[in-house]
């Protein structure tokens, strides 16, 4: 393993950054807000880096699979740490609270430890809803567009490491060339989603907010009642579209740029619709028995939750921690479903879900034709035992995290439902859960500690728990 390799990297992504954050100094500068604690501390953030980077300028990349583990591992905590001193600075919270709104930031969960975000600096909001946009499409595949220009071979193996879903998809020759229209694609949905909210009544500065939020399925607002607070339905509605449309595979966008539409027919997209569609649905009816609304209202609100949760943006227009039992375990499935692979979303995807019921019900039919030869296809392709053993392997790693929370949580004397619904909603990448983190409430009433343990968590979700748990096995550290 060369250690000259990892600092090259985290340096030249370091420095991406701290150039980016120049951005929340813009913000500072134009509403006349204290930026200059914000400008020396991003450029002393972006000089370090530069030390590190002209220091090793002559070392030349070899970047091995091992060597990317580690860089992503370290990245997230870095860019907590980088993202939290801001938010430490210029707001009243602890350290411990500050990196864990980063690492919320960055890994878009979107659970939050302010309780009166309006009182925030705009600066403090636009860097919260930066650090959401940054980390949807992942610094990783930034820097893999970097990293490329000195290193073709190497950045594959970056990509890979932060890469979410079965497998990797290229649709170009070089991987650099995929990540830079990836993130092309990014730019225009997010501009896009940004015009329609303003011409629908919001400010530019809550539309480039809530935009970046929406297509990073983030969940950061800019209002205590995130987006209950607008009332007009065009803004309700295009989030929920919006919200959808980043929940899905990004190459099918992609390929939609080259005109080929055949990323949305997949057998991923199919269920990722209809799921929503008759989760939506169900809540509707529900919300209208219990609720008393209209069709109507009923179908916007629950559609929007369910498009919130699903995608696990962790967007909110009424506190849906009041409904009903039923409409709480619909809303929760909803949680555990998850986006596509390859989307902003977290959770567990949906090609796993996919995967793992026709697995098993080729095993039924195996118990009855014990003789036959039965394989998994997903889209006319025959999945590889590799990938079958990986899927149910996330399974177990995934539930394993989410348990280990839960029982943390419970064991510091929290109710059973806030442990349960905060470990899904942590290790899951949602923001909200039910109980005392419904989505009108939030994380401030935990400890330090606690904060820590759950930045580690949202950290494991991000990077789909393999990335990080692979780090525990001996065979690592030996040889890879």
């Amino acid at each position: 393993m060369n250690y000259k390799n990892i600092l090259k990297v985290l340096s030249l992504i370091g420095m991406t950054v701290a150039i980016i954050f120049l951005l929340d100094v813009l913000v500072g500068f134009i509403y006349d807000e204290n930026y200059k604690k914000f400008l020396i501390y991003d450029g002393v953030f972006f000089i370090i880096n530069l030390i590190f980077w002209i220091s090793l300028k002559n070392h030349d990349l070899d970047l091995k699979v091992k060597d990317s583990i580690l860089v992503v591992n370290l990245l997230w905590i870095l860019l907590g740490i980088a993202g939290a001193i801001p938010l430490f600075i210029y707001t009243n919270v602890s350290f411990a609270s500050s990196f864990f709104e980063a690492i919320s930031g960055f890994t878009t969960t979107g659970a939050t430890v302010y309780t009166d975000i309006e009182a925030l600096p705009q600066m403090v909001l636009f860097h919260r809803s930066l650090m959401h946009w940054l980390g949807g499409m992942g610094v990783i595949v930034l820097g893999v567009g970097l990293l490329s220009m000195i290193n073709p071979t190497g950045s594959l193996s970056l990509f890979k490491a932060e890469a979410t879903g079965i497998q990797l998809e290229k649709l170009t020759p070089k991987i650099k060339d995929t990540a830079i229209r990836l993130w092309i694609i990014y730019c225009i949905l997010t501009a896009v989603d940004m015009l329609f909210l303003k011409f629908f009544g919001m400010s530019w500065f809550d539309a480039i907010n809530h935009a970046f939020s929406t297509i990073s399925t983030g969940g950061f607002s800019t209002k205590n009642n995130s987006l209950g607070f607008f009332t007009n339905d065009g803004i309700i509605w295009t989030t929920t579209i919006f919200m959808l449309l980043s929940g899905i595979n990004f190459l099918a966008h992609l390929k939609l740029y080259h005109k080929d539409v055949s990323g949305y027919t997949t057998e991923e997209v199919k269920w990722y619709l209809l799921i929503f569609s008759i989760l939506g649905l169900t809540l509707t009816f529900i919300h209208m028995d219990i609720g008393g609304d209209n069709f109507y209202d009923a179908l916007k609100h629950s559609l929007f939750t369910i498009s919130s949760v699903m995608t696990t943006t962790g967007f909110a227009t009424i506190d849906y921690g009041t409904w009903s039992h039923f409409a709480i375990a619909v809303i929760f499935i909803a949680m555990l479903i998850g986006g596509n692979a390859g989307s902003t979303a977290g959770g567990i995807k949906v090609v796993r879900h996919v995967i793992v019921f026709k697995t098993l019900f080729s095993e039924f039919k195996r118990i009855i034709h014990p003789s036959a030869v039965i394989s998994v296809f997903v889209d006319g392709v025959k999945q590889e035992s590799r990938i079958l053993s990986s899927v149910f392997g996330f399974f177990m790693l995934y539930m394993i995290s989410t348990i280990i929370v839960t029982i943390y949580i419970y064991a510091r004397g929290f109710d059973t439902m806030s442990a349960i619904s905060a470990a899904f909603a942590i290790v899951g990448n949602v923001g909200p859960g039910f109980s005392l983190v419904g989505p009108a409430d939030n994380f401030s009433f935990f400890n330090d500690f606690d904060k820590i343990f759950l930045s580690i968590a949202m950290i494991i979700g991000r990077l789909e728990c393999y990335t990080v748990f692979v780090l525990l096995s001996s065979a690592f550290w030996k040889k890879f």
